[in-house]
Parts: C-alpha cells; structure tokens; sequence
C-alpha cells in the first residue's frame, strides 16, 4: 500500500496545518545533518539555497559544467501565480482548479491545491531576487494568458522567463557556494543511489572530465534531475538532459509512476531531416498573439500570403470557440496531428501548421510584439531563415516534458525513505497534461517553499550523522559501475550509440507518441528487448574511462533509455484510456477527443522494479476528488 501521507481538514487548510504540525530541526542540530542535492535546474538550485540558508550542509552535483546551464533555462513562456493583478477573476482555487483539470483529473489534489497557494510567494521571491519580469507602463508586473486558462495569470520575462529565474536561483546558490557552506560538484553524474539498510544514505558518481568514479554519503538526497523526453532522441529538451538517476533510483526501490504521461509541445520547429540531433521550442506564450491555421485545400503549395482568408481554416478557433488558439497543449498538439494526417498540413513535408502573427501586428504594431516575443522571433528566423513579422512561422508538436517521474508522497519523498524528488523528475502536480507556465511554478515551489518543511520533518525524527562513505554498499556500487563501462567498452561493435538511440526514439514517438493502440505498443514490446540485445553486442563506443569521452556518457544514458523504454510501453499498454496527453484510439468520443475512464482508471501508476527485461509489479495509488467533480473535459 502507499501512503501519500495527505494531511487530514479542508483542502485550503491541509498545508498551513501540516506546517504547524511537523517536526523541526532546531538552528543547532541542523549544522551536524548533511544533505545530498542533484541537479541545478530551479528545483536543484533553490532547494540547495534554501537549505543551505537554514544552516544544513549541502552537496551539489550536476552534469554541465556550470549550474545556470540546467535545462531550466527552456522554459521561455513564463511562470504562473494567483495574484490576480489584472483583476480578471483569478484566485488561489481557480489555478487549482484549471491545473487539476487541465491534467484531465489524473493528478492528486492536495499537492495542486498547495502548489497555486505558494505560487504568489515564488513571484514575490523572484522579483526580491531581482528577476527582471515584465512590468506595465505603471510599473506593474504584467501577465500574460496562456493555454487551458481564462484568465491571465503568467508572469514572464519577454521569451527568456526560465533563463531569469534560473540566474535568480543561481545567485542564490552561488552566493551560499561562495561563503564555503556548499560543496559544489559540477561535471559529475549520478550513477547509482546507496541504499543502507532500506533508507537512502549517498550516491556514487561519475567525474566526466577524469573518469574517477566516488562516493558520497549523506542523511538525505534529494533528486532534482528533470524529465525523460529524450528517450524519444528527437525532443524540446537539451541533449544532456536524461533518466539515469531516476532509472538508477528505480533500480534500487524507488518506484516509478505514470511513466506513459509525456508531454506533446504543439509549438516546435518542425522536424527537417533524418539525422537531425534535438527539436527547437518555440514558445506556448506564442499563441497569445498567434493565430494557428492550415488551407482549407488539401496539400496547398501556395504561399500563405496567396491564401485568401476565406481559404484558411482557423481550427482551433472553430472547434473550441470559448479558448481558441489558447486551449491545453494536450488538444493544440492532437488537432495539428488531425490537419497534418488528413492531408491539410503545410511546408515540405506537410507535417507543419501555420502560427501566424499578421492579424496581432496590425492590431498592436510591430513594436509591441517585438517587446514580447523579439528573441523568439530572431531564433525562429536564425533557425529557419523565415521572418515571423512577415511571414507565419511553420510549428508543428514535439516531445517536451514529462508528467510521470519517481512517485513522491505529500512531502515529497519517494517511498524510498530519505529520497526525495523535486520538480519534473518527481510526477506529483501535473497530471497527465501539464499547464503551459506550471513547470516554472513547481520547481521553484519545491525548492523554495515545500522542501526546506518537508526535509527537516523527516531529518528530525532520524537520528544525525553522515554514514562513511567507505561501507561496503558504496564500495559495491562503485565496482559495479567500473564493470559496467568496462564492458560497454570492450564491446566494439559497428553502430554508434546515437544509432541505437535514434531506433529507440522513432519507435517509442510512432508507437506511443501522440497516439498509440494495443496493436502498436505490443509491437514496442517486441522490438525494444531486440534493440537492447544488439546494443549489447554490437555498439562501438570509442575512447577509454580516463578521460572526457561523451560518447561514453551517451552510452550509459541511452542504456538506461533501453531498459527504462519497456516500463513506459507497460504503462502505457496498462492504462486502456485516453487522458490528457496519454490518447488511447480505443477510447474517443465520437468527436475523437479523448475519453477517460474514471471506473477503473482513477488512480496513479506506480511501478515496481523486476529485473530488466522482466514486468514490473503494478502498485495503485488512488485518487479522489472533493473540490474538483470529476467530469468530461470541455473547452468548447
């Protein structure tokens, strides 16, 4: 059974009344408990801060070779809160409301309800760290509308929000790194996650400029690592971003849950080439101003500017009047796929549609939407050699985000007593289709508002003091590590890693991407364990363990993709429903939108690890809703 561990009373009162109630560490005895934090992103780094701030001692890895590189960095659009400064209508409960069911009712209510009540305090936080958010003529912060909402809530920094909260939270780190109370490790990844007598006590890591592989003991770790997305190879997300901790975590006990639930992006620079290496966002907060739409002519070669309006086909526009060109990502991404299949999709290889700006420019002035978007529009117009202001830009959906990750209870903590898991790597808030603006807004909340409670709740009632790193369950660890890249090593086969890779991206995209069947995902099944055993014996890794060797790196990570890749087609497969962003063609509505099943599918999917190759055991965390009815998603 898992225990989410929801505080008893009223939905607005459970998170003030767990605060007063949990345990606490006093200034003092917080000085003798050390805590492992991995990752930089907004999770990684304002949680380190934080509770480095509080008086903890605190380690810190990450892959890139400095913190501000986190992927964080990505998410350009903005970040949301209840403030409500348009006075528009927006509180605390309709933020929760929207993102409930804007995850199509498949997220666990109270962590939602506590993320909209501490998204005011991130602003508040941001703006005292000096984030440059847009302001109005007044002075005021200014928001923006974005997808699956009625309102606008989002503050946003012109195209580059998540670059300006993650120097924010930077700073934050850096300055505690400066004063010596944390310890730094950049360039080094996680390996495995040490298990000492059933609790989490360290993790073995990877220097990836000299190969040394080390150990390191703590009370507590804390993961912070971000999604999954690349194990469709071509995804929004950089190309370092990876599984490996969460896979590793897995491996060890932490279970995984909701792995199917990945988000399609509906604003993605198109694909152009088989050999093309990642996807370029373009962002959500785009079709504030943009208007998306295809010819009504099938396989219309024209330019749009020859389209006459009466020959356009706003779709989205049509089909949901009330939100338009602002609905879920989710609905945004499915409809393009519908235009494109039937025939109706634009650009050489009519997988794109149009997102065009003409009518905003007119209406507002070219000033105006260069204020708001000219970064975006320059890094459209560098990538494609198009002009957005006077052309529409061509889109079309990419793998962006990932809704499902390692499960954590209400405080955060993975049933794998003291692990815990921040942000996107955790898979707590979102459901099975995030809100465009939310990922800011978590990372942030779990670092600097939940965590630093949480935490110290779990470290008062366990006795302090850092394990020796030198235990035979570190040193057993390492040695498996040494032995496993050995013998990636000595396999010198004739494909490169990224061959595998790409295999297991188109398969996992055409089989469980925007749409998948049983047909489909039995067929993943097949294939995958086929893809791991020719990884196996006929990859070429060249270079040694010594050194920087990044083809080296890749083959660890894409041989977590390997493993990690089955559990996902599991879920999938399990779960005989559509929602959110996870659509089942065995279950629409005569409409073809998605049709859940509350009966038998209103609960969260935690897998537990059976051996590699062997099906997981289904554990069931069910849900309930008291302040958000279950019913049929509508944004018509």
């Amino acid at each position: 059974m898992l225990d989410s561990k929801i505080p008893e009373g009223p939905m607005k009162d459970k998170w003030t009344n767990h605060k007063s109630k949990i345990k606490l560490v006093n200034p003092a005895n917080k000085r003798k408990y050390h805590v492992i934090v991995v990752g930089t992103g907004l999770a990684g780094s304002a949680a380190a801060a934080t509770l480095s701030e509080l008086g903890y001692n605190v380690k810190v890895f990450c892959i890139q070779d400095s913190p501000r590189r986190a992927h964080s960095i990505a998410a350009q659009g903005g970040i949301n809160a209840a403030k409500n400064y348009p006075n528009d209508g927006d509180s605390i409960h309709r933020l929760f409301y929207d993102t409930v069911k804007g995850g199509d009712y498949r997220s666990r209510e109270a962590n939602v309800h506590r993320l909209a009540e501490v998204s005011n305090n991130i602003i508040d936080q941001c703006v005292a760290q000096g984030v440059p958010f847009a302001r109005e003529y007044a002075g005021y912060l200014d928001n923006r509308s974005f997808g699956g909402a009625q309102v606008s809530r989002t503050f946003y920094a012109r195209g580059q929000t998540g670059q300006q909260l993650l120097l924010g939270a930077y700073s934050a780190l850096m300055k505690e790194v400066g004063k010596g109370a944390i310890d730094l490790h950049t360039r080094c990844e996680v390996l495995d996650i040490v298990v000492v007598k059933g609790v989490a006590r360290g993790i073995v890591v990877r220097n990836l400029l000299t190969g040394e592989v080390t150990s390191h003991s703590a009370d507590a770790v804390i993961l912070a690592t971000g999604g999954y997305s690349n194990a469709f190879y071509l995804s929004t997300n950089a190309k370092a971003c990876n599984v490996t901790a969460s896979w590793r975590a897995h491996k060890r006990g932490a279970l995984l849950a909701n792995p199917c639930y990945t988000q399609i992006h509906p604003t993605c620079i198109p694909v152009h080439g088989d050999y093309q290496s990642k996807l370029t966002l373009m962002s959500e907060s785009l079709r504030n101003d943009g208007r998306v739409w295809v010819p009504k002519q099938a396989k219309d070669d024209r330019s749009p500017k020859d389209i006459p309006e009466n020959e356009r086909d706003y779709y989205l526009e049509r089909k949901y009047p009330s939100f338009g060109n602002l609905v879920p990502r989710d609905l945004a991404s499915r409809n393009a796929k519908y235009v494109c299949d039937d025939g109706f999709g634009v650009g050489a290889t009519g997988e794109a549609v149009y997102l065009d700006f003409a009518d905003a420019i007119n209406r507002l002035g070219k000033d105006v939407i260069k204020a708001r978007y000219g970064n975006l529009f320059e890094m459209y117009d560098r990538i494609t050699n198009s002009s957005p202001y006077q052309d529409p830009m061509m889109i079309y959906p990419a793998l962006h985000y990932t809704m499902g990750g390692l499960w954590v209870d209400y405080n955060l903590m993975s049933n794998l007593p003291g692990l815990f898991v921040l942000g996107e790597a955790n898979f707590s808030d979102h459901g099975a289709n995030r809100l465009g603006a939310s990922a800011l807004m978590q990372g942030l909340a779990d670092g600097y508002f939940i965590i630093p409670y949480t935490i110290g709740d779990y470290l008062a009632q366990n006795p302090s003091g850092q394990i020796d790193a030198n235990l035979p369950e570190f040193k057993e660890s390492e040695q498996k590590i040494k032995d496993k890249t050995q013998k990636i090593l000595k396999i010198e086969g004739k494909k490169t890693v990224d061959d595998f890779h790409r295999e297991l991206g188109k398969l996992l995209w055409n089989n469980c991407g925007m749409s998948r069947n049983e047909k489909g995902l039995k067929e993943a099944l097949e294939k995958i364990p086929e893809i791991r055993d020719e990884f196996s014996k006929n990859v070429n890794v060249p270079g040694s363990d010594a050194d920087l060797n990044q083809a080296l790196e890749r083959a660890g990570r894409v041989s977590d993709f390997l493993e990690f890749g089955e559990t996902l087609i599991y879920d999938a497969l399990h779960r005989k429903e559509s929602c959110g962003g996870h659509f089942r063609e065995e279950s629409q509505t005569e409409e073809g939108e998605a049709l859940r099943d509350d009966d038998n599918f209103a609960y969260v999917a935690a897998w537990q690890y059976q051996g590699v190759g062997k099906i997981p055991n289904l554990i069931k965390e069910p849900l309930t809703f008291e302040e958000v009815p279950l019913s049929q998603r509508s944004y018509k």
